[in-house]
């Protein structure tokens, strides 16, 4: 019996110690979060340049659209024979220097949206703050044009130095000011820039309006914290699109009230 119990007793580990060593083996993703920059006043076109990269690259979210000619235009190489993106921004729109365009691209991305393309590009100021804006504005004019990104184009307020552990989304208080209030959250999130509830909003992603009587409160909740774990049928095209960092940029307090607004959307 003692015999039988111990080679039960042996299995059970060693099955747990195989399942643990295969686990630490895979890969392990993490949601980066766009983080406040450390630049001061005097900071130089080239430090813009290198911290717009980094960005661009990881926390900014941008390589889930750009570069993959099917969501949006490709940035860093040619689009259709015109080049890289700093060498075909000032001829965008007529009157718009590259740097205008750039901003106009990253702040009001509705303004002007590039022929073939949906309308998809989330407004950027939400998420991210003005120094990283025009560190993303410097490293987009990099590519194939000439930066005249400068201190006198950040604000004066933001041109400081910043804590590299603070968020930057929403300021010092996070979204929505790190209000509760379940549809300031929505708005101050860009949730609307793709999705519709009620009458507010836009018809990319998923309609929310009736969200609770087809998701759960937690099926809610995990759609918001990892966005790509399950894609509403029919959406496929936009995976990789939503921003996974709303875990981190959300108090505990105001994804509550998120997810409980919308459960109750039947």
């Amino acid at each position: 019996m003692w015999a039988t119990n111990l080679r039960i007793i042996g299995v059970v580990l060693g099955t747990l110690a195989l399942y643990t060593l295969i686990a630490n083996k895979i890969p392990q993703m993490q949601s980066d979060v766009p983080r406040a920059l450390t630049l001061g006043a005097n900071v130089t076109p080239e430090q813009l340049v290198a911290a717009g990269d980094e960005l661009y690259h990881g926390a900014g979210g941008c390589t889930a659209c750009h570069g993959l000619g099917t969501r949006a235009p490709n940035l860093l190489t040619d689009e259709k024979g015109q080049g890289p993106i700093g060498a075909r921004c000032g001829k965008r729109e007529p009157g718009k220097n590259c740097k205008a365009y750039l901003y106009e691209s990253l702040t009001q991305p509705r303004a002007f949206v590039v022929a073939g393309y949906e309308p998809i590009m989330p407004e950027m100021s939400r998420t991210l703050s003005p120094q990283q804006i025009w560190a993303l504005i410097a490293f987009l004019e990099s590519q194939g044009g000439t930066v005249d990104v400068s201190t006198s184009d950040i604000p004066a307020q933001t041109a400081a130095a910043a804590s590299s552990s603070a968020p930057a989304a929403g300021g010092s208080h996070g979204i929505a000011g790190g209000s509760t209030d379940p549809m300031a959250i929505f708005r101050g999130a860009g949730c609307v820039v793709c999705h519709k509830i009620g009458s507010e909003g836009a018809a990319i992603g998923p309609d929310l309006t009736h969200v609770g009587a087809r998701l759960s409160a937690a099926l809610i909740r995990e759609s918001i914290l990892t966005p790509d774990a399950k894609i509403a049928k029919g959406f496929e095209k936009f995976a990789g699109i939503m921003p996974k960092t709303f875990g981190d940029q959300l108090t505990a307090s105001q994804l509550e009230s998120l997810v409980r607004f919308l459960a109750a959307h039947r």
